[in-house]
């Protein structure tokens, strides 16, 4: 499938509990934000943010700013809806997803991942949000949210046959989330101490 027929949206409408809320993607790692890091390894030609509120808090990316609309408070499935049903207006078969808290993020995904749908597993731990997602699951997903039932993100994976792209973490965790403020303080050590990422290996375990 044509990588450049993929685009990606970036998830930061999570509330940031354990952080003690705000916009976590907007927090520094390095020389630059969470969200910044994580756009600049999205390398496909459309991308957009996923988040609710005030979308002007994200006017410096000059990026498409997508609500869960009516779907809100439903979780992320929600965003992942709205990414698919804004990739199927630009005519694109596929779509990228990755949090906003995801700071050493590799590049190359789209590629790494295709065909969908296909998302990140390593250390025994699946990343349904670093995925790569068929357009036309969007009808399945959206009457998955207008019924009674689970909302995890790992239940649709498997409904809709997910694959998953296996990365060995001995040498470090490129996919893992900042999720307190402890992982703040362990990313922004990390981010002293090494030079930019590399591309990531195409061979799929």
């Amino acid at each position: 499938m044509s990588e450049q027929r993929t685009a990606a949206i970036v998830l930061a409408g999570g509330e940031a509990r354990r952080m003690g809320g705000g916009d976590k993607p907007l927090l520094t790692v390095g020389n630059r934000t969470m969200l910044a890091a994580v756009i600049a390894a999205l390398d496909v030609r459309h991308v957009a943010i996923s988040a609710n509120g005030d979308p002007a808090r994200f006017a410096a990316f000059g990026l498409p700013v997508l609500s869960d609309g009516a779907l809100h408070g439903q979780g992320p499935l929600a965003g992942v809806l709205a990414g698919l049903d804004w990739a199927a207006s630009l005519g694109m078969s596929t779509l990228l997803t990755a949090p906003g808290d995801t700071p050493f993020l590799p590049r190359g995904l789209a590629a790494w991942l295709a065909p969908a749908p296909c998302c990140v597993s390593g250390g025994g731990h699946r990343h349904h949000l670093i995925a790569l997602w068929p357009v036309d699951c969007a009808d399945t997903l959206r009457e998955l949210l207008s019924t009674p039932g689970p909302r995890r993100v790992a239940h649709f994976a498997e409904r809709i046959g997910m694959r998953y792209a296996e990365y060995d973490v001995r040498s470090g965790d490129p996919f893992a989330n900042v999720n307190t403020r402890d992982d703040l303080v362990q990313a922004r050590a990390i981010a002293c101490n090494e030079a930019d990422r590399a591309r990531i290996d195409p061979t799929k375990g």
